[in-house]
Formats: C-alpha cells, structure tokens, sequence
C-alpha cells in the first residue's frame, strides 16, 4: 500500500511539474496555434491501472473514465481531446456587436483597446487554446469613409438615417425599410422619406489582396508603362497624319490664291474691255437712245431728239383717255372701302409666317429691291445686290426665274401687271426687260449715262418713267426699248433718287438728293410743283390710291404727308432718332401705308397711327410691300431674306 500511494504521490506531483512548464511555454504554443495537434494515444486498460475507490483517503477526486494514477496534466489532456474543436476558419463564438463597427487594429492590439500579450493564456482569450470557443484572429481591413451599417462595403449612393444617424446603402436600407419598416441599428421606425443623401465624390474601392503583393504591384507598374508606351506610340501616329494634312491644306489654300489672283486679273482686264466696247455697243443696238447730246433750250424742256422719236399726240392722247377712265373708276369707287379688305384689328395681330433666305446668293448678302404683281400678289419679284433678279411663288415657296444680266447690284425692280414681264434697273446705267417663261432679256433700254435709280410703270403698262443720278428722268417705249423723251431741270442740277407715277399717270413725282420733291406733268413734261421741308437726301416717295395724298421719306428720320389738293404738307411722322426710311407704299385700297427701313411699321390712313411694328430683319428692311386686300405683307431685308406676315 505504501508502494502505490507513493506512486501516487509522485504522479502528482509530475504532473504539476508538466503543468508548469506548458504556462511558461504558452507565449510558445501561441505562436504555433495554428499547428495541428496529435491527439493522445489510448491507453490500454492495463496500463491505466486500477481506478482508486470512491471515497478513499488519498484526497484524489474521483474522475470517472480515468485511471487512478492518471495526473492532473494527463486528465486535461484527455478532456481537451474529447471536447470537439471547431475548425480553425470558423469560430463557435457568436459574432459580437462589434464586429459591426469599423476598426482599426494594430499588431498586438484588441478591438476592446487591450494587448494580446495581456489576454494571452487566459481562458477564452486569442491565446489560449485550452478554451473551447477559442476563434483564430483574423486581419481587419481598413474600412474607407463613410462605412454603411449594413453592408460594410464603399455606399455608391450613401445616405443617412436621421434616427440612428448612421450610413447606409440606399439600395439595401430601401429594403430593408420595404420589409420591416424600422432603422436596422435601433429598431425605431423609418421611412425612406426620411433618408438624407450624401454627397461624396466618387469612391474608390479598395484593391483585392491579390494585388497588394510585390509580383502584383511589379505586374501593375508595368501593365501602365505598356499602356503609356502605347497611347504614346498613337498620339505620335496621329500627330504626323495631322502634320501631313495640314501641309497639304497649306499647299492647297497657297494653289487657290494663286488661281484667285489670276481670275481677279483676268476679270479686270475683261471689264475694262467692256467698258471700251459698250460705245460701241450702244451705236449698234437699234434701242439705245441716238449719241447725239440734246439740245436744252432751258429748264424743263424735253431733249429735241426725244421729242421728234416719240412724244407724239397719239402716245398723248393714249395717257389722256387712260387718265380719264382711271378718273372715272376712282369716282365710282369713291371713299368706299372693300368689303374684303383686312380690318385694322385684325392686321395689328399679323405675326411673321415664312421667311426665306436662300433666293440671293450668300457671297454678296442684300435684297434691295421688292414688288409684287398687281394681278397674282402670290408672286413676288426682287432685286439682290449680287446682280440678279429673282421672280418667286409665295403658294408654292419655289423660285420660277432667276434672271442675271446685270453687271451691278439691281437698286429696282418692277412687275408689269397683266404680261409676264419684269423691269429692272442697276447702277450699271441699264434697264433691263425681261421675259418670265424663258428667264430671258428681251430689251435694254439705255436711257441714262449714269446709275439708274428709280423705277416706275405707267397705267397702260406700255410705257416706263426711269430716273438717274445723271440729273434726268427718262420715258420710255417698253415694246421697242425706245427713249420718248428725257428731261432734266438745269435751275437745281441736282441728282434723282426717286421716281413714282400718280394713279391717273398725267403726273409724276421725282426726289432729289437736296431735299426736294419735284412733281411733273407728263404731257408737258415741266416741273410744276416743288414739296421742300426735308433735310436730306430723298429716299422714297409713294401716292395713294385715290390720288390726294403723297407720302415721302427722306434721310431726316422723317416722313411726311402731302395734300396735293392744297400741295401743302398736313402731317409729319417724326420717327425714333437715327431711323432709316428706304420703302414707301399704300395699299391697293390706300387705307393703310407700310414703310420699311430700320424696321417695319403699318400705319393707318387719316388717323396716321401706328397699328404694327415689325422687327424680325437683322438688317436694313430695304422693301416692303401688301398682299391682295392686305391678306399678308411682304418685306425685304439687307439679311439676305424674304419675310411673309400674316395671322
């Protein structure tokens, strides 16, 4: 007996001895916790020994499966063998509150703020591995701004909760909210209402592990250098296609003003050989007016010549009995207005309908010159500053003649009434007549020595009243492009800017450059009423309908209404400062009258207010002119365009 309670003795105190060296070398095991442990051999029964009587006085506790020698280091052992132990990637622990949170860990640090070295060999402690629910540590990544509460991931649309002000995924908190109706931290109630967006730039997420070794980052480095090396290989590429188009553009703008200043030269050259040529061409052509200067016996007196070609008393007679009949239809008319003429309360509400900009060419911009056809007012004819004459259809918005011949901008243009004729005048000291159907030139008529400037039709629509700078006006023959008569007034000596027939066509009126209105009679072809007041240049003049009143504009910002009854000015349209007048006209009933200049303005006749205002041109409104019972008006522009206003 004393024998085996020695032994027993000494196996205790064995064991406390092995028990002593394993917590000096726990700070050891720690280091190699992850290394797999053998588990003890089993004992035969023999080796174990007899177990020890329950109750004995040996003071050893009865342990039930182990022998009686069996030390204390040994039991624990076997204990821990028995004990089932999770694998080392996944802990039997519970995951905490906060595992939730962000943290930032050091080496040997604790999320609760303690040392590792602290906690080691304590039970449940990362170090101990004698605890049942011991769980390995894992590395807590570094979490960037702004971490949600629910997913812990970089938020692309982040939001906050006003009730437990914490981040969240607006994606996965509208879920959640969807399903439970509350905050996921606290449980109070929330709404998406009540979610508050963030604004953050866009965030960068973090690299894999994959690329935070050296051989990823040196793969990385010179992934770029290649993609540097290659968009450096493509700007050089596309640097020297630039540099070769570039020299081939300058080798062609260099070829292309070598061909313009050859053209250029040739161009004058061939002017000044058709300025040579046209004396000669005006004793050939049977129409030009004779080269012999005219005999002016004084002022007013028609040139001798013209008088024997073509002021016969039949032509007289002719404009007698037109005047008569005109007379005639006016007095039946009377102040009668036509039923179908537009009211002044619906033509204040007229807006722009159409306009059109592609009639004249774009090189040389300017419409100067607007008529419409007295019999069809869908067709409309202008005058453009690069040399043509454009016949237009308002119906059917195409062009149906572009007429060119004129070696200068066309300053006039006129549509004869009932023929499908035009007339036109230039600068160029011509007057052309001109065929519709065909687009072609079936007269000139060289009445004057110097630009023509004004342009206007007689009533018979057989005779054309023209004036010049040259100090004349002439009366032409349309059917033989012959000159009846040309006459200037010595007393002024002053140039013509304009020139309009009355309605009865006995008289005429003709504006001057020194602010004078000369009204002439026809068949005696003298001056015989002067309208001064202006302060400059005359630019327009128009009479209306029933022959009383006479409207003309001039560079005074001006306009004013004459009574040729009383031949005496009764009313003066004094216009904003620096206004500009080019165009005059009354409508065909002369009850409304439309200037156009600056811009465009319709007034009303008797009362002479203004009902409209137009402002639609870019530029000077150099014509303007009434539809068929002022269905619509029509205007012109230095803009290069054609404008169309009606309701």
């Amino acid at each position: 007996m004393a024998t085996a309670g020695g032994g027993r003795r000494r196996a205790v105190h064995a064991g406390k001895r092995r028990s002593r060296r394993r917590g000096e070398r726990g700070g050891c095991r720690e280091r190699f916790r992850f290394r797999r442990r053998r588990r003890p051999r089993e004992r035969s029964g023999a080796a174990r020994g007899p177990r020890a009587p329950t109750g004995t006085g040996t003071g050893t506790p009865d342990r039930k499966g182990e022998p009686e020698t069996a030390s204390e280091g040994q039991r624990g052992r076997n204990r821990r063998a028995a004990t089932p132990r999770p694998p080392p990637w996944r802990s039997s622990a519970p995951v905490s509150a906060e595992r939730e949170r962000p943290r930032q860990c050091g080496r040997g640090a604790l999320p609760n703020g303690g040392s590792r070295a602290a906690t080691r060999g304590q039970p449940g402690s990362p170090g101990d591995h004698r605890a049942g629910n011991s769980q390995i540590p894992v590395p807590v990544p570094t979490h960037p701004p702004f971490p949600p509460a629910v997913s812990n991931e970089v938020p692309e649309h982040p939001c906050v909760s006003p009730v437990s002000n914490h981040v969240y995924e607006r994606r996965l908190i509208e879920k959640y909210i969807a399903e439970n109706g509350t905050d996921p931290v606290n449980n109070q109630p929330l709404s998406e209402e009540q979610l508050i967006d963030i604004k953050v730039a866009h965030p960068i997420r973090p690299k894999p592990p994959s690329a935070t070794s050296i051989p990823a980052i040196l793969k990385a480095l010179q992934d770029e250098w290649d993609a540097v090396m290659l968009h450096s290989f493509t700007l050089r590429q596309q640097l020297q296609t630039t540099r070769q188009e570039l020299s081939h553009a300058l080798y062609q703008h260099d070829a292309a003003c070598r061909v313009i200043a050859r053209l250029t030269k040739e161009v004058t050259a061939a002017r000044e050989a058709l300025a040579t040529l046209k004396p000669q061409a005006g004793l050939i052509v049977p129409q030009a007016v004779p080269s012999a200067q005219p005999n002016v016996a004084g002022a007013g007196e028609a040139m001798d010549l013209g008088e024997l070609a073509g002021m016969t008393p039949e032509i007289i007679q002719k404009l007698q009995d037109k005047a008569t009949v005109l007379t005639t239809e006016r007095k039946k008319r009377g102040k009668t207005v036509p039923e179908e003429l537009v009211k002044p309360e619906e033509l204040s509400k007229y807006r722009q309908v159409a306009s059109h900009v592609g009639l004249h060419s774009a090189s040389i911009p300017g419409i100067l010159a607007l008529d419409l056809c007295p019999s069809d007012t869908n067709k409309i004819l202008t005058g453009g500053a690069d040399k043509n004459v454009i016949v237009f259809d308002k119906s059917s918005e195409q062009i149906l003649a572009t007429l060119k011949g004129h070696t200068k901008k066309v300053t006039s243009v006129v549509f004869h009434p009932s023929q499908d004729l035009v007339f036109s005048a230039s600068p160029d000291a011509t007057i052309r007549i001109w065929s519709v159907p065909n687009a072609s030139c079936v007269q000139v008529v060289r009445a004057h020595e110097g630009s023509v400037t004004g342009l206007s039709l007689h009533a018979t629509g057989d005779y054309l009243l023209s004036s010049s700078d040259d100090q004349y006006w002439a009366f032409s023959d349309i059917q033989t492009g012959r000159v009846l008569t040309k006459v200037t007034d010595e007393s002024s000596g002053c140039a013509l800017t304009c020139a309009q027939f009355h309605p009865d066509g006995l008289i005429f009126g003709t504006g001057t450059m020194d602010s004078q209105i000369k009204i002439w009679d026809l068949k005696e072809r003298t001056n015989v009423a002067n309208f001064p007041g202006h302060s400059g240049p005359i630019t327009s003049i128009a009479f209306s309908e029933n022959g009383y009143y006479l409207a003309t504009a001039a560079d005074d910002s001006s306009v004013k209404l004459w009574d040729l009854r009383k031949l005496k000015n009764f009313k003066t349209l004094q216009l904003d400062n620096n206004f500009e007048v080019k165009s005059l006209i009354f409508d065909q009933s002369g009850t409304y009258l439309a200037l156009g200049g600056t811009d465009v303005q319709i007034y009303i006749c008797k009362q002479w207010t203004e009902i409209l205002h137009f402002t639609e041109h870019s530029g000077l409104t150099t014509g303007v002119a009434f539809g068929h019972h002022a269905k619509f008006i029509a205007s012109t522009g230095m803009d290069r365009s054609l404008k169309f206003y009606s309701l």
